[in-house]
C-alpha cells in the first residue's frame, strides 16, 4: 500500500468514525425513548430494558451506518478541498479512478458490517427480542416484581406487594394490591397468587383473600367481599408476532418464499448495501468545494439524498408487499438508477470539457 493510500484512508476513516459516533449517540437517545415508552405502557418488562436497547440498536444499524459513512466521507474529502490538497493531487494526475483504492479501504468494511446487520443480525435481533419479551411477560420476576418491596404498576395506576415468591417468579405468597381508577380505589389481599396469560391479556390469579372497593374521597359507598379465587387484569402483554412473519424469518428462508411480503422483505434487506455504495460514491463529488466555501455547505444536499433514498426504500417495501409494484421489479427501480447515477457522478467528477474551438481542430 502506498503512502498516499494510507494517508487518504486514514483521513477518511477518522472522519467517518467521528460521524458515526455522533449519529449513534443521537440515535441511541431515540431508541432509548421508544424502549422506555414500551416499558411505561407495560408492553416490555423493565428488567429487559438494556437487552432490548441493544437489540433495537442492532436492528437500526443498517439505517444509521449509511448516513454516517456518507457524512464522514464528505467531511474527509471536504477538508482535503479546503486545505487545497485535492487540487494538488488532481494536478499530478490523481483522479477518481486512483481514489478508488483508498475509498474502498474505508467503504468495503462498512459494506460488510451493513450487510451482516441487514441480512443476519437484524432479523435475529427482532426475533430474539420478541422471544425475550414473551418469556419475560410470563414471569413476574422478570417483570420487575420482587418479594418484600412495593412495586408500582405501569402508568402509576397502583402498587403491588408480595411477601414471598417462587424462584421462577410464577408463584406468589401473601399478596397486597392497591389500584385506583378515576374516583374509585380497590384494595385486594390474598394468601397466594399466580400469573396467567390469555393471548395478549395478563391476569394475576389470587386465592383465599379479601377485596375492598370504595371512593377515593369522602363517602360510604364501600363494598367488602371475601373470595376463594379472584383474577386481576394486568397491562396487556406484547402480542407475539406470527411465526410466518417475514420480518422475523432468516434471510435464507425468504429466498424460497414466493409471497409478496417475503419478496419485499428480502429486497428491503438487500437494498441498504447497494444504497450505501451509491451514497459513498456520491460523497466524493458532493464534497468538492472551493477553499473559501462554507465548511458544511453541501452536507445538507447529501443528507437530503439519504433521506429521499431511505424513505423511497421503505415506501417501496410497502408497495411491493401490497402488490402495487410487481414482485419481479422489487426495489431494483430505486437502487440500480441511484447506483448508476452515483457512479456517473463519481467518474465524471472534476472532468474539464475542452472549449469548442479546440475540439474543432
Amino acid at each position: 500500500m502506498s503512502k498516499l493510500d494510507r494517508y487518504l484512508s486514514r483521513e477518511l476513516a477518522q472522519s467517518t468514525f467521528a460521524a458515526l459516533v455522533v449519529l449513534l449517540i443521537v440515535s441511541l437517545g431515540g431508541v432509548f425513548a421508544d424502549v422506555l415508552s414500551d416499558i411505561a405502557r407495560g408492553r416490555v418488562p423493565a428488567k429487559l430494558m438494556l437487552a432490548q436497547l441493544g437489540l433495537q440498536v442492532i436492528n437500526y444499524l443498517p439505517l444509521i451506518l449509511p448516513l454516517g459513512l456518507m457524512l464522514g466521507l464528505m467531511m474527509g474529502f471536504g477538508r482535503l478541498y479546503r486545505d487545497s490538497e485535492m487540487p494538488v493531487l488532481t494536478s499530478v494526475g490523481i483522479g477518481p479512478r486512483r481514489l478508488l483504492r483508498p475509498l474502498a479501504l474505508v467503504v468495503a468494511p462498512m459494506l460488510l458490517v451493513i450487510g451482516a446487520c441487514s441480512l443476519w443480525l437484524g432479523p435475529w435481533a427482532r426475533d430474539y427480542s420478541q422471544q425475550m419479551i414473551e418469556a419475560g411477560q410470563r414471569s413476574l420476576l422478570v417483570s420487575g416484581l420482587e418479594a418484600g418491596r412495593f412495586v408500582e404498576f405501569p402508568g402509576g395506576s397502583g402498587v403491588i406487594y408480595v411477601n414471598a415468591m417462587s424462584d421462577d417468579g410464577s408463584k406468589l405468597g401473601r399478596v397486597f394490591v392497591y389500584r385506583q381508577d378515576e374516583d374509585r380505589m380497590d384494595v385486594t389481599t390474598a394468601l397466594s397468587g399466580a400469573l396467567s396469560i390469555d393471548g395478549t391479556e395478563r391476569f394475576l390469579r389470587l386465592d383465599e383473600g379479601f377485596r375492598v372497593e370504595g371512593p377515593l374521597d369522602a363517602g360510604l359507598d364501600y363494598r367488602l367481599m371475601r373470595y376463594a379465587s379472584n383474577e386481576l387484569r394486568l397491562p396487556a402483554a406484547e402480542a407475539r408476532a406470527d411465526g410466518d412473519d417475514p420480518e422475523l424469518q432468516p434471510t435464507w428462508a425468504l429466498l424460497g418464499d414466493a409471497r409478496p411480503q417475503a419478496r419485499a422483505e428480502l429486497h428491503y434487506r438487500l437494498a441498504p448495501v447497494l444504497l450505501t455504495l451509491a451514497f459513498a460514491l456520491l460523497a466524493v463529488p458532493l464534497a468538492r468545494s472551493p477553499p473559501r466555501q462554507a465548511r458544511y455547505g453541501r452536507m445538507m444536499t447529501g443528507f437530503l439524498a439519504y433521506v429521499l433514498g431511505m424513505n423511497f426504500m421503505m415506501l417501496g417495501k410497502d408497495w411491493v408487499g401490497e402488490g402495487r409494484i410487481p414482485v419481479a421489479l422489487g426495489l431494483w427501480w430505486l437502487v440500480l438508477p441511484l447506483l448508476g447515477f452515483a457512479a456517473w457522478m463519481y467518474f465524471t467528477d472534476g472532468r474539464v470539457v475542452a472549449p469548442k474551438w479546440k475540439r474543432a481542430k
